[in-house]
């Protein structure tokens, strides 16, 4: 059968913008500059075709015949070796998926072609490169960092000499059984490691001891089985394990607080919710909490909202578009798997980075380059959340040096599900239905990789572990899913995420059991052995628990819409999870050893925070340098402009986005959370909001969790949430905490959950956390290196408006408008974006006075309520300061501020520096009407909040600060300097 090449190039009068791109990012990996690139994106095409029907194919479907020019032939043919003009003496590189690999533009082309009556058998994409490297080193490493990325594509240099796609080979059926019980503690250890099943001594331990008592070896299915159930991401079996904590007490002995947890998740941020809860009675809002793929709280009568926050770090270090493009699609099928299925109405996402301006040469072995990585992050959630029509309305991009072997993307969805479909049971007799993509050998070990150490190794060893999404197929399960909730074709569904099958079957039949026919699967090409089926976590898929007398119904309604169903098995009541393959029992194990036969994991944990130090603030600054400090502050990666990830998603498709995430007249000024219409028959709202500070962390996680609820909170009041119906959720990401130290330090934070949450009266309703985030290489001398990531909780908050037409926006709207600054403003520098940008050490890190922040929240939310405040800012990065100039710029307007009269009515005695940026949190600026002022002072008496009248909006354009005396100026800047210094430094376009 004739195997075509399509190459596809831009026209004679076009630009060839990925080739200058290409050649761009080159000379910004340090790997050559002024290196010349010419592009061409191209198709392998195999079917029955003639050379008429191959040039249609590649002028009507492939290509733009206006802006392109396509070449025709058969692989092999001279016409493929020829060069572009000028590229005569460039050698010449191809790069496409590795076999395997899944390529959705590939499938859509087959369909494509199909459709218009082509025999197509099968397709596979590739990009064609003419390079002109003049040495052979510069050429290979040009290959390997640029253009490929060997996780996933294969480099074949010079023309392609191939005469069929590899689509898979025949299995030949073979049982294998793992002689384990023979085997030695040494011999167990290393048969984790090289099985990457990840466990440790005694767990492995435990299953060599079950099954001499079954008196035989466990097949190949059963131990990665019980593997994928036991490993950390799945089972989070180190913070719900049993810990004894010794940390500082409230006095700083060191030592002084000494607890046991039984399961410290339980009875630090579980245990805060269920007394909240308590508290609550009968006005609880809470639906359900930490027991489904997503937390639920009530919004009106007939729908729910559902929040969950995801991450997708380890794949996201090997293959930064594909990690990220399925940690956004794997959380979207959070909410339609939660209950009976929720329907995703909005995208939220925080990424972790190292800085982009790298030196190539820092790089350890195995570690991409950060800003390759961030590039291909940001694409990957881009692509996923459009395609799917999902709008993506708030997040945040962070950068720390020790991001960089282990990048963080968190990946958030909230769902809408109709009242009453909050819960849902498995039934006896009800059939295991899979639903959407097919299975292939993507995502093999994706779970147990994930709760590993990632290495220099780890690119080559765990590749498998990276899987590729096709958002057009999840957006035809979603429609598919959603009709047949409403007709009531299925009992209980679930996402196939981590673990595959085999995490979703087993999580779905723990209290029943289930039969799993696994040759019944639907597969994207042959191959396959019945354990790769079982694990793989091919993407796009749902399990569903249907009655017998409703599957025909589901499988039409899945015909007629074009998504693919399969019966997989049985859900039968034997507290047995039963595996065959074509009549062969290849596994079979009792359900109650899988979920609750993992040994408990006990560890010790210590924590004592670093010994505060002073700051020296001896010397006053003048106001040029309070000037070069605000400057410096807002040209930091963490402060500046995100307006290059922002612009690149959709955020108004659905057409519920009210609060944006760029706002004022220019869409230029950074929202603090957003609102979102869920219901476009409902004036009633959500806030979505994030809270995160990872510097904060290398003083005290108390009190950086502490100020990262503080945050996600006020940055959802800030816009018009109600504080009393706020919920949130936890995302640790973590070093490796089999060490004391590390793990003390994340048992810290939570309990800063427990205190504030229930001191603010904010449940959590789900969490996540991501384990032993580290990388480890080894250097030029042999000696072992490891980079650890800051202790890093993203805090993610869901608020509700009830009416989206009171909500503010932080933009300045009006010159003569007046300013109170609302909070009190402490000499609390650790970990501030001021001391890092003037390199400076100590301080005392931001602490939150619960109560205080408490009232400040109702506060600012009744002056909001009351329609007094034209706009709102939170004070966080960069303090005073950095939130006057935003708003300012904005809106396009000026300020001017009155230090003097700030520390007069706030009865606080602070120097210029200590006002303009300190970080204290639980602070807010409001721009008020000059007669809504004395209103606006009344309400923070009434709520008992300090706040004071410090400026007035106006319309000059610049940012002016009287100083503590009252007469002289500390701090001026004009606004159009303030936003060309903000926006530079992440100006990627």
């Amino acid at each position: 059968m004739p195997l075509w090449q399509i190459d596809i190039y831009p026209a004679a009068n076009e630009m060839d913008r990925e080739g200058a791109r290409t050649s761009e990012e080159v000379g910004e990996l340090g790997l050559g500059d002024q290196i010349s690139v010419v592009f061409a994106r191209g198709f392998l095409v195999q079917g029955d075709l003639d050379a008429d029907q191959a040039q249609r194919l590649a002028s009507g479907l492939l290509s733009d015949s206006v802006t392109e020019r396509t070449v025709v032939a058969q692989v092999g043919e001279e016409s493929l070796r020829q060069p572009p003009a000028g590229a005569e003496n460039y050698r010449l590189v191809n790069v496409m998926p590795k076999a395997g690999v899944m390529d959705p533009v590939a499938s859509s082309t087959i369909n494509a072609a199909r459709d218009i009556g082509y025999e197509v058998e099968s397709v596979r994409t590739m990009r064609k490169y003419w390079i002109d490297a003049s040495d052979d080193a510069t050429f290979d490493s040009i290959c390997r960092r640029a253009l490929s990325n060997d996780s996933i594509e294969q480099v074949v240099v010079g023309p392609l000499d191939m005469e069929e796609l590899e689509v898979g080979s025949h299995y030949e059926f073979d049982l294998v059984r793992i002689p384990i019980r023979s085997l030695s503690d040494e011999e167990l250890e290393r048969l984790s490691k090289e099985g990457q099943l990840y466990l440790t001594l005694v767990e492995m331990q435990t299953i060599r001891d079950h099954f001499v008592s079954l008196d035989r070896d466990p097949t190949d299915i059963e131990l990665e089985t019980i593997a994928q159930t036991w490993s950390e991401h799945c089972s989070h079996k180190t913070l719900a394990g049993r810990i004894h904590y010794r940390g500082v007490g409230e006095d700083g002995t060191p030592g002084g607080d000494e607890r046991q947890y039984d399961n410290m998740l339980k009875e630090t941020v579980f245990a805060a919710t269920q007394q909240i809860r308590k508290q609550l009675a009968d006005d609880d809002w809470c639906v359900s909490v930490f027991k489904d793929n997503a937390g639920v709280v009530t919004f009106n009568d007939q729908y729910h909202a559902c929040f969950k926050v995801e991450t997708h770090n380890h794949p996201s270090a090997l293959e930064p578009y594909g990690g990220a493009n399925t940690g956004i699609g794997g959380v979207i099928r959070d909410p339609m798997g939660t209950g009976m299925g929720a329907k995703p109405v909005c995208n939220t996402d925080v990424f972790c980075f190292a800085p982009p301006d790298t030196s190539p040469e820092d790089l350890p072995p195995g570690v991409l380059h950060p800003r390759r990585v961030m590039k291909g992050v940001v694409a990957g959630v881009r692509d996923y959340g459009n395609r799917m029509g999902i709008p993506t309305v708030n997040g945040a991009v962070y950068f720390d040096r020790r991001y960089l072997g282990n990048p963080l993307v968190y990946a958030g969805n909230v769902g809408m599900i109709p009242v009453g479909m909050e819960d849902k049971q498995v039934h006896p007799g009800d059939l295991i239905v899979s639903l959407g993509g097919r299975t292939g050998r993507d995502g093999i070990h994706g779970a147990t990789f994930s709760s590993a150490e990632l290495t220099s190794e780890s690119e080559s060893l765990s590749g498998g572990a990276v899987q590729i999404g096709n958002a057009i197929t999840e957006k035809m399960v979603l429609d598919v899913l959603m009709q047949a909730r409403d007709r009531g074709l299925y009992n209980a569904v679930t996402d196939c995420g981590a673990g595959g099958f085999s995490s979703a079957v087993g999580e779905m039949g723990e209290d029943v059991g289930a039969e799993v026919w696994l040759e019944k699967a639907p597969l994207k090409y042959d191959g396959l052995s019945y354990t790769e089926i079982w694990i793989s976590e091919a993407q796009e898929r749902m399990v569903l628990a249907v009655p017998r007398a409703k599957w025909d119904e589901l499988r039409e309604l899945c015909d007629s819409e074009g998504v693919e169903s399969a019966v997989l098995g049985e859900f039968k009541p034997t507290g047995q999870l039963d595996l065959t393959y074509h009549g062969e029992t290849v596994g079979s194990l009792s359900m109650a050893f899988l979920h609750d036969g993992r040994p408990p994991v006990i560890r010790d944990a210590v924590y004592q925070p670093p010994e505060v130090k002073s700051l020296d603030q001896s010397t006053s600054l003048s106001a040029e340098q309070h000037r070069e400090c605000l400057l410096g502050v807002l040209s930091s990666l963490n402060v500046a402009s995100k307006h290059w990830v922002i612009r690149q998603y959709d955020h108004e498709v659905q057409g519920g986005s009210v609060v944006k995430p760029l706002v004022g007249p220019l869409c230029d000024g950074p929202s603090d959370a957003a609102v979102v219409r869920p219901l476009l028959d409902s004036q009633r709202g959500l806030v979505i909001s994030c809270g995160m500070n990872p510097h904060f962390g290398d003083f005290d996680t108390y009190h950086m969790a502490a100020s990262a609820i503080d945050e996600a909170m006020r940055n959802a009041v800030a816009v018009g949430a109600d504080p009393s119906k706020i919920a949130i959720l936890d995302n640790f990401c973590w070093g490796y905490t089999d060490r004391p130290e590390t793990l003390g330090s994340l048992v810290r934070a939570a309990i800063a959950c427990y205190d504030v949450a229930i001191g603010l009266g904010t449940p959590f309703v789900s969490g996540k956390d991501s384990l032993n985030n580290e990388f480890s290489y080894t250097d030029a001398s042999g000696d072992k290196q490891t980079i650890s990531i800051p202790p890093s909780l993203l805090i993610s908050a869901m608020g509700q408006i009830e009416d989206v037409a009171t909500a503010v926006t932080m933009d300045a709207k009006e010159a003569g408008n007046v300013v109170f600054l609302v909070g009190q403003t402490k000499d609390e520098f650790g970990g501030s974006h001021y001391c890092l940008v003037r390199e400076l050490e100590g301080g005392q890190v931001p602490v939150v006075d619960v109560p205080v922040a408490k009232a400040t929240f109702a506060a600012v939310h009744d002056a909001i309520r009351q329609r007094l405040v034209r706009s709102c800012h939170d004070l966080s990065e960069g303090g005073l300061a950095v939130a006057a100039v935003e708003m300012a710029m904005a809106g396009g307007l000026g300020m001017q501020l009155d230090l003097a009269a700030a520390g007069k009515q706030m009865a606080t005695d602070l120097s210029e520096t200590q006002w303009l940026f300190s970080e204290s949190n639980s602070r807010f600026l409001l721009e008020v009407p000059a007669e809504a002022s004395e209103p606006i002072a009344e309400i923070f008496r009434k709520h008992g909040v300090t706040a004071a009248q410090v400026g007035t909006i106006t319309a000059d354009g610049v940012l002016s600060v009287k100083a503590v005396d009252g007469e002289s100026t500390c701090l001026e800047v004009t606004v159009e300097n303030a936003k060309q210094a903000w926006k530079k430094p992440l100006d990627l376009q």
